[in-house]
């Protein structure tokens, strides 16, 4: 049976601050918003990259599980949760529905909830971050309608060189200051070489896929405000099929396609389609993409 989303959630709250915070808070809402208890979660995935205070360990799954309280007890809940971090920038989101679709397949898990949550490790706004300070949460189940849910998910590396981006710590330069300091280089031509990467894997998946881009929702990673809209240009997808993100400073990064989605299910634009293409792209540079088939 297909991998289908059950709910999303997002949080923008900027006093919550950290990653961490705003991971758990989506989390929660989202599992409200479906009516689904903590402990029925079988599986939480959390795609987040930029962490707090650059921990390395504990995994940041765990920490947010425990926020949620989702089965910390599996002796009192009767069954076993398992956490973990999957950190592939933008495209964290749909590796972590290829992964999800596997337990939900045999039948390991029943509930899978995807988290994501970005922010500066020092827990404050830095303007030469660039990356928004939010947290999303999409929970996934099977559904038995075979026509519905996520399709095959498609993925692609560019073999060159330059990753576009590259976020590291230096720990000459940060001296006594690691715990709240990062450092982000991005190349100048980076969006341009993203952009024309994302195009062309888009349009090879949709024409593998039969996909019909004339009806379909465009819901992307969007590392700049316009490049949704221009990806949308180059696959021929009109402007009122592009799910643009609202209310968001910076980029929404390992967010972004939850966040996207779930604000075009509160706007009602993603009942006009009957199916929604994402497509994620990142530093690597990295693309996937995965069909989205009938109404929320």
């Amino acid at each position: 049976m297909p991998t289908a989303i059950t709910s999303t959630a997002v949080s923008t709250d900027p006093h919550l601050g950290g990653s961490i915070a705003h991971s758990s808070a989506a989390a929660t809402a989202c599992l409200e918003r479906a009516g689904i208890h903590p402990d029925q979660v079988d599986l939480l995935i959390n795609v987040g990259v930029y962490r707090d205070e650059n921990m390395a360990e504990p995994a940041m799954s765990a920490l947010i599980q425990k926020n949620v309280g989702t089965n910390l007890d599996y002796l009192r809940s009767g069954r076993a949760a398992l956490s973990f971090d999957l950190m592939n920038g933008a495209c964290g989101v749909l590796n972590a529905v290829q992964v999800a679709g596997a337990f939900l397949d045999t039948g390991d898990a029943e509930f899978v909830l995807v988290v994501s949550g970005d922010a500066h490790p020092s827990g404050r706004p830095d303007p030469n971050f660039g990356y928004a300070s939010v947290g999303a949460a999409m929970l996934l189940s099977r559904t038995a309608d075979a026509g519905a849910g996520f399709g095959r998910v498609g993925t692609a590396a560019d073999d060159g060189d330059a990753p576009g981006v590259v976020g590291y710590l230096d720990l000459g330069a940060a001296g006594t200051h690691g715990r709240e300091r990062i450092s982000v280089d991005r190349d100048g031509d980076y969006t341009d070489r993203l952009v024309e990467f994302a195009a062309a894997e888009a349009a090879r998946y949709a024409a593998a896929e039969g996909l019909d881009l004339s009806d379909t929702l465009l819901v992307a990673s969007q590392p700049t405000p316009a490049f949704a809209a221009e990806l949308a240009r180059r696959l021929g997808i009109a402007a009122p099929a592009v799910v643009t993100v609202r209310g968001v400073d910076g980029d929404p990064h390992s967010s972004a396609l939850t966040l996207a989605y779930h604000q075009a299910v509160g706007t009602g634009q993603a009942a006009e389609y009957p199916r929604a293409l994402f497509v994620a792209a990142g530093a690597g540079l990295s693309v996937a993409c995965s069909a989205y088939h009938g109404a929320p």
